[in-house]
């Protein structure tokens, strides 16, 4: 069973996912099987199933209709724009966004169990900000925002180290950020999973803040072409 691989369980599922699709087994708009059929073709938990869905959503290979089913899209255009990663003689973007995967997943955790009224305040006020300058197109006030987000949780978290690592290599942290808006057209995924953050950070939900930050750098990861094992 997949499932005797913990790590890479939900890798190993979005490639045999996808292969199920590319090998023309199923076309575009066409249901696959239940969450639980799936599962138990692939033996995998269901959870490991629904992270690889998260991952081939954000790829565009998949739409996750809740109540509906997962239905299959057909393949995306190519990115606008090359993608480029000006850093790779330092890091590559993969290791990048791997540590803020492992990072911020567990600073917001943390900043669910700290932040203020004021903050929340504060947070929402940059996300509405990241809406109005996305639909404005102008995508690297929009990545600033993101950010700003970021570094907000990070510093509400009261994990200095943390804090430093992040603040050290800015510049590559920008870049990983504004990274997934060379998918112009999939660049409001980025504030609704801001939104979705926000949404467990105001309920002071720990482990759901950390499950949300987690999924928005994976699927921030997966919109630039990114797949990684977490």
């Amino acid at each position: 069973m997949l499932d005797t691989l913990p790590r890479a369980v939900p890798e190993i599922a979005l490639q045999a996912i996808r292969k199920l699709i590319e090998a023309g087994d199923y076309q575009p708009g066409d249901a696959l099987p239940s969450q639980r059929d799936l599962a138990e073709q692939l033996g995998i938990s269901r959870a490991s199933l629904r992270e690889a869905l998260s991952s081939l959503s954000a790829l565009g290979l998949v739409s996750v209709q809740p109540g509906k089913g997962v239905f299959v899209q057909a393949p995306s255009a190519p990115p606008a724009a090359t993608f480029s990663w000006p850093y790779a003689e330092q890091v590559s973007a993969v290791d990048t966004f791997q540590l803020r995967y492992a990072l911020e997943g567990f600073a917001a955790g943390l900043a669910a169990l700290y932040l203020t009224g004021a903050d929340i305040d504060a947070l929402e006020a940059n996300v509405e900000a990241m809406r109005q300058e996305l639909r404005a197109g102008r995508f690297d006030a929009a990545a600033r925002l993101d950010y700003a987000f970021h570094r907000r949780l990070l510093e509400a978290s009261g994990n200095l180290a943390m804090l430093q690592v992040i603040t050290a290599s800015q510049d590559i942290f920008l870049e990983s950020q504004k990274l997934p808006f060379i998918r112009p057209e999939r660049a409001m995924e980025t504030w609704q999973e801001h939104r979705k953050i926000l949404r467990q950070l105001a309920r002071g939900n720990q482990a759901g803040a950390q499950r949300a930050m987690q999924e928005h750098i994976r699927n921030a990861a997966a919109r630039t072409g990114v797949v990684f094992a977490a």
